[in-house]
Formats: C-alpha cells, sequence, structure tokens
C-alpha cells in the first residue's frame, strides 16, 4: 500500500487526525477575510459583462498577422468604445465592441477590413441585442434560485435543517468568491461562465454530502455514550474522507487546469477561459468549504441542542473522574513501589542477621 493509501486508513480508523473543528474560528476568519476582498473587489472593479449580456457586435476575421494590440486600437478607432480582442487557435481575431448597432456595425466592418487589409466579406460579424442576454440572466438566476431551494429541502429530509443550512452557506461562500475572483482577473463573464458557475454547485456539495452522511452515521445514537462529543465526532467523520476529499478535488482540477492555461492560453479559446476558470475556482473554493466551513458549521449549530449540550457536560464529567481516578491509581502504585522498596531492603538485611544465627548454632551444635 502507498504512502498516501497508509495515512488515509490510519486517518479512517482515527488512529491519527487534525483537529478541524476546535480550529474553527481560525477558518472562519480566513473565509470572512477571502469573501471580504472578493466582494470589495466586485464593488469596486465590478464584473465584465459580455457582449450576450450587454448587447454589441462580435467580429471574427480569418488568419491575419495583425497583433491583437493592433487590432483593439483600430476597434476602438472606428467605433468610439472599448473594444475586447482575443487571438484565435487559427491566427484569426475576434473583437469585440459593445453597444454597436446594425449600420454601425457595417461601417466598423468595414473600415477594419480596410485596416487589415482583408475583404469585408471575409469578416464575419455578429449583433447580439441587450434583451436577450437579460432573458439570460434571469433564467440563470431562476435556476440557481431553483437549485438552492431544492438543495435545501433535500439535505433537511435527507439530513437535518443544520445540515442543509451549513450546505447552503458553504455554497453561498463558494459562489461570493469565485464571483470575487472574477471581478479581479477582469475576465468576460459570458453564458459559459454560467454554466461554469451553476456546475460547480453540483461539485460544491459532493464532498459535503460525503462527510454529512458519514457524520450521520457515526452519530447514530451518539446520546448513549459518554465518550465523544458531537464535535469530536465531526472531526473523526472528516478526517475519514480527507484523503478521499483531497484526492477527488486534485483529479478533477487537472483536466480544468488543462483546459483554464493549455485550451484558454496557448489556444486562445474564448469560452474555453469562461468555463475553465469558474471551475477552477470553484472546485478548489468547494474542497475547502466542505473540509473547513461545511462541517465545523455543523458542529456548532449541533452544539447548541440542549441534548449535545448535556451529552458534552457528561463526557467532560466523565473525562474528569478518569483523570481523578488516574492521579490516585499513580498515587497508589508510588506507594505500593516504595512499599516493595523497603520490603526489599528488609529481606536483604534478614538474610544477614540469619546467617549470623546459622552461624551460631553450627558452632554451638559443635559444641
Amino acid at each position: 500500500m502507498s504512502r498516501l493509501g497508509n495515512i488515509g486508513a490510519r486517518l479512517y480508523r482515527g488512529e491519527v487526525g487534525y483537529d478541524f473543528v476546535a480550529k474553527r474560528k481560525i477558518w472562519y476568519g480566513v473565509s470572512i477575510l477571502i469573501t471580504i476582498v472578493a466582494i470589495v473587489g466586485l464593488a469596486v472593479r465590478g464584473l465584465n459583462m459580455g457582449i450576450e449580456f450587454s448587447g454589441g457586435a462580435v467580429f471574427t476575421t480569418p488568419k491575419t498577422t495583425v497583433s491583437a494590440a493592433h487590432a483593439q486600437e483600430e476597434a476602438e478607432k472606428a467605433s468610439g468604445h472599448d473594444a475586447i480582442v482575443q487571438k484565435l487557435g487559427n491566427g484569426g481575431l475576434r473583437i469585440q465592441i459593445t453597444d454597436v448597432g446594425t449600420e454601425k456595425s457595417d461601417q466598423i466592418r468595414e473600415e477594419l477590413a480596410k485596416d487589415f487589409k482583408l475583404s469585408s466579406q471575409s469578416i464575419n460579424a455578429e449583433l447580439v441585442g441587450p434583451s436577450w442576454g437579460e432573458q439570460i440572466a434571469n433564467k440563470a438566476w431562476l435556476g440557481l434560485g431553483i437549485f438552492m431551494a431544492l438543495v435545501v429541502v433535500y439535505l433537511a429530509i435527507a439530513f437535518e435543517w443544520r445540515m442543509a443550512v451549513a450546505a447552503l452557506i458553504a455554497l453561498v461562500h463558494d459562489l461570493t468568491i469565485t464571483v470575487g475572483i472574477y471581478a479581479l482577473v477582469g475576465f468576460e463573464v459570458t453564458p459559459g461562465t454560467v454554466i461554469g458557475l451553476l456546475t460547480i454547485l453540483g461539485y460544491s456539495l459532493y464532498d459535503t454530502v460525503v462527510v454529512f452522511d458519514g457524520l450521520k452515521e457515526a452519530s447514530r445514537g451518539i446520546t448513549k455514550q459518554t465518550r465523544w462529543t458531537y464535535s469530536e465526532i465531526a472531526n473523526r467523520s472528516l478526517n475519514a474522507t480527507l484523503v478521499r476529499s483531497i484526492n477527488t478535488t486534485v483529479v478533477a482540477l487537472l483536466p480544468v487546469a488543462g483546459l483554464l492555461f493549455i485550451g484558454g492560453g496557448f489556444l486562445g479559446a474564448g469560452m474555453l477561459n469562461d468555463i475553465s476558470l469558474s471551475l477552477f475556482v470553484g472546485l478548489a473554493a468547494g474542497a475547502y468549504s466542505s473540509i473547513f466551513i461545511a462541517t465545523p458549521l455543523v458542529a456548532d449549530l449541533k452544539e447548541r441542542d440542549p441534548k449535545m449540550k448535556a451529552l458534552a457536560k457528561r463526557v467532560r464529567a466523565k473525562r474528569a473522574a478518569a483523570a481523578a481516578k488516574g492521579g490516585d491509581a499513580l498515587a497508589e502504585d508510588e506507594a505500593h513501589g516504595a512499599g516493595e522498596a523497603a520490603g526489599v531492603v528488609g529481606q536483604r538485611t534478614q538474610p544477614a542477621s540469619g546467617d549470623r544465627g546459622g552461624r551460631n548454632r553450627p558452632s554451638g551444635g559443635r559444641r
């Protein structure tokens, strides 16, 4: 068995582990700090909404030697608006300009063809109205709301309401971080981004539900024992699935990283960037939240239950009694050890006197 497999087996059996739940205030602080940075980035920089949401025109050129910087300069000069230019894998350019109508689009295409020394027919122009983007945004919000509601209802039925609340907070945490990083990086928000955001919700829930399922089984009949508190059982369940969560996340991140850095970086595929960045950030944030946020939150909420408070009190009382008994036993062992030492000394002196008496008896016998 590999070294990682040995660690995983020892974590599962509870032989080793890290107390995530006991240090939950540290993780809460880190998450709050990251969330604040994401919200500030979102408020200051805002989201770079794609043309599908804001409306405008997209021009696609065939293979050309014109650089993206030069194309952006010419496109902004021709349109009077900001332009976004991407180099495509076939050597062509994708030029996106917002707030452009049909007549303006034809004029811009003619000027771009002249500047790039191409025929106007070789440049493909597509117009997108803002109303279509608004419909997509509304449907995305509707889908997100329905998804969240179904998640809460399912987890409340399958597990309990505290786990549903913790999972919902973890999902909001993941979405906020992902959207904030989009704002800080300046990536364009397109329908591909929306697809990626909706996709990561399922990935984010996966590890959380796995831990919750193990916790549900481990905490069955918890009030009938006095060995562990609920927080300790939650931490043991988390450690038991830790290696599995890490392996699943790494395996999922590798192909997404390939899409992001190879597909988007080298091939210049804009849609791959939109989807892969949201997936990459969302998967990482989901793995973090399932370990450091969701389970500690459940433990926090559960420990407020009067039954769990009473259990924690009994566990502490039993441990205090065991500690006191252990101290008394240690004192008895020390006293017993001292007595044995005294007996050994006595046994060593008695044979000496006996020997002397024995030597006298034979001498008396000879008399």
